[in-house]
């Protein structure tokens, strides 16, 4: 396996209008980062994630970009950022920007030109076409919920947008375009980055003639992925931008890839392909969605976090590269989610930071994850601020008349606001987020939960020792993967093997005590070692057989 630095790193994802707000306007900005760099360097982490931070109205918090080679007001200016970036490199980190290029926002210059008239240079950058009967070309609905269509009085067309109606999609056919967008890119690079993460870049390539979703249910609108994600021309375009921009630099490159599949993860990150690094996939992320998606609620299962993890797990090994992750700005927080984050939420924590981060892939942490943040229970939906919530809000009660008790219990569960309130970084008012007025409400357990109290409990030094171990044994980043006890109801356990060496990872997922048994092929061993432990563990408690305290995860090295 081809040895990168990007393998060997651990990524923190900062989402920057949350992190930390440095002029009392009540929203993180880029001198709030700056502030907190040395303690993003005293956790041990590698590389910062910037979520975007260039010129945009804010429809969807800076994913709707309506100039790819400015800072967005709130947030600075490219000065702030231009230090930013020469502090991070000081500190022998690296960062890497998120880039959202499958659409842009309806105040781009380029879709402002776009939509003034059918002959303008710049109309074939988007996807128009003609309505049908009076209504949408097609039956596709956005991921925001409503149609994928908008209707667009200056020229009587319509225009696809897959997320909200700013966020017109790119044309992808178009070479101008293509290279414009390479261009921006390489303007970044060359500013010194370190790499991207790129947004849902698997939906740029779209199905010829923009075909009807199959209508099974009679619904007026159909999520018609089948004909944008992983689509004809995907790989043609990624090999194209690797071949542009990629290939010039020594970067770290994702691919956010929502309904990706192992087999076409491999084609996407195969060393020899010459697409990207590695893409972020999402089927551990849907294991609590029900028939209905996202906001149908269903209890997630051991058996099938196994079945997943280990299936990405095996069928990347020697092939492609994994990133690892359990939450990020779009998804709830992992303890309140897969964990315990009431009476076990440092615990649980610990545990689940250890299931992850030895694994093989990049590991991902998502801001405040290092402390123990907690999913958020806001009893007023006034008191959300993302799109897709109160667009879901919108058609399922005010549409629908569907019960708001059961949507509001659903958004607590899996509102992606729960990963966006600030960060708390002490006990006083607004966590120490900021002195105006935030713009969006902190985390009410902030006085328990916050940095400074973290700084003085364990959770912060565990990962920070997660950290330290991956740098210490070349076992975690590059040993191979075997799942041992897969019918377990309650014990996730797996063995990372590398020579004669072998680490065996054991976490109890729940608040109960079972006895972890090892294999018997397992036994053999000459030498043994607890590398981390989430209690303090007896030294004379042995291997072979233990019982497991609630949420407890052990690491023990043994040489074969």
């Amino acid at each position: 396996m081809e040895r990168k630095w990007w393998k060997e790193s651990v990524v923190y994802q900062i989402y920057p209008r949350s992190f930390m707000d440095s002029n009392g306007d009540g929203i993180g900005d880029l001198r709030g980062i700056l502030s907190k760099l040395d303690y993003l360097k005293e956790l041990g982490v590698d590389v910062i994630w910037l979520s975007p931070v260039y010129q945009s109205p804010n429809d969807d918090n800076g994913y709707d970009i309506s100039d790819y080679q400015a800072i967005m007001d709130e947030f600075g200016t490219m000065q702030d950022w231009e230090r930013l970036l020469e502090e991070v490199h000081r500190r022998e980190m690296k960062l890497i920007m998120d880039l959202v290029i499958n659409h842009s926002s309806d105040e781009h210059p380029w879709f402002m030109e776009s939509r003034r008239s059918k002959d303008n240079p710049y109309r074939d950058f988007y996807i128009w076409r003609q309505g049908r009967n009076g209504a949408e070309p097609n039956n596709w609905e956005s991921c925001f919920s409503g149609s994928a269509w908008h209707f667009d009085e200056a020229t009587g067309e319509y225009y696809l947008h897959l997320f909200s109606k700013k966020q017109p999609d790119f044309n992808w056919e178009n070479p101008d375009l293509r290279r414009a967008l390479y261009d921006m890119m390489t303007w970044w690079l060359d500013k010194g980055i370190d790499g991207f993460r790129l947004d849902v870049i698997n939906f740029i390539s779209k199905e010829p003639g923009l075909p009807d979703a199959p209508n099974r249910e009679g619904k007026k609108y159909v999520f018609g992925g089948q004909y944008f994600i992983n689509g004809p021309r995907i790989h043609e375009f990624l090999q194209e931008m690797h071949k542009e921009v990629f290939s010039k630099y020594d970067i770290m490159t994702v691919g956010e890839m929502p309904g990706v599949t192992t087999e076409e993860a491999i084609l996407y990150t195969g060393e020899d392909r010459h697409e990207l690094n590695m893409v972020f996939q999402f089927e551990h992320m849907d294991l609590d969605s029900g028939p209905g998606g996202k906001w149908d609620v269903k209890p997630w299962t051991l058996k099938d976090l196994k079945t997943v993890m280990t299936r990405w797990q095996k069928a990347l090994e020697n092939r492609g590269w994994n990133s690892l992750y359990l939450n990020n700005h779009d998804q709830p927080r992992m303890v309140s989610r897969f964990g315990d984050d009431t009476a076990y939420r440092e615990e649980s924590a610990k545990m689940l930071a250890t299931f992850l981060h030895m694994m093989q892939g990049t590991p991902f942490i998502y801001q405040g994850e290092e402390i123990g943040m907690t999913n958020v229970r806001f009893s007023s939906i006034e008191d959300y601020r993302d799109i897709e919530t109160l667009n879901m809000v919108r058609e399922k009660v005010m549409e629908n008349v569907e019960d708001m008790g059961k949507v509001m219990r659903a958004i607590h569960m899996k509102g992606r606001d729960n990963a966006r309130t600030p960060v708390q970084w002490d006990d006083t008012k607004h966590a120490g987020f900021t002195t105006g007025t935030r713009w969006i409400s902190v985390n009410p357990n902030y006085k328990e939960v916050n940095v400074k109290k973290a700084l003085l409990n364990p959770v912060f030094y565990y990962y920070k020792k997660l950290i330290q171990l991956r740098k210490q044994h070349e076992i975690i980043v590059y040993g191979s993967y075997d799942l041992i006890l897969e019918n377990h109801e309650q014990i996730y356990a797996y063995t990372r093997t590398l020579g004669n060496e072998k680490f065996v990872v054991i976490c109890n997922f729940f608040n109960s005590t079972p006895c972890f048994e090892l294999p018997a092929y397992l036994k053999s061993y000459k030498e043994i070692e607890l590398v981390i432990a989430n209690y303090e563990v007896d030294s004379a408690n042995e291997i072979e057989s233990m019982v497991l305290k609630p949420f407890e995860a052990r690491v023990y090295r043994l040489v074969f």
